[in-house]
């Protein structure tokens, strides 16, 4: 591992979480509270598994994996844009994955469920559970990925935005 790497790695893993919870702060959106037998008539029980019990699809599942037209990706459980399409890149691990996010739109916390402590995001309007933040992204870009349920996305193309 060369030095800038591992200087990234050593400044995203301290940074991550305080400047994302930073960004948090900025949004300017009314908060969604629902039931849970609110979200269960709303949202598919795929999208309910993940967004409101912070479960994950299967990797490779997603028809988002695929998805390269222009637009953005909405939360699908209150539509809130959290996604531009450039920031999408192919990580290859079966998951939607993206190296930044629209400011203000996402949440974070602490994930010690897998015997470590990862970094989980959810929208910042609905709570919903998206995916996890790793600092292994483009190191032309940000240098972070967004790795997301494809579930827990729906993509609006630019030209109906």
């Amino acid at each position: 591992m060369n030095r800038r790497k591992f200087s990234l790695i050593l400044l995203s893993t301290i940074f991550i979480p305080s400047i994302l919870k930073a960004e948090g702060a900025k949004a300017m959106f009314e908060k969604l509270t629902l039931t849970n037998d609110e979200w269960k008539k709303r949202l598919t029980s795929e999208q309910y598994k993940v967004l409101r019990k912070e479960g994950t699809e299967r990797s490779g599942t997603s028809a988002l994996n695929h998805e390269k037209r222009k637009g953005m990706f909405h939360c699908a459980g209150c539509d809130l844009p959290l996604f531009k399409s450039e920031y999408k890149y192919e990580s290859g691990t079966g998951w939607p994955s993206f190296y930044d996010v629209i400011d203000g739109h996402i949440g974070t916390k602490e994930d010690r469920k897998l015997f470590s402590t990862r970094t989980e995001y959810h929208c910042a309007k609905c709570g919903g559970h998206h995916g996890h933040l790793f600092n292994d992204g483009p190191s032309d870009k940000t240098g972070l990925r967004y790795c997301n349920n494809g579930v827990a996305l729906k993509f609006i193309p630019e030209e109906l935005n």
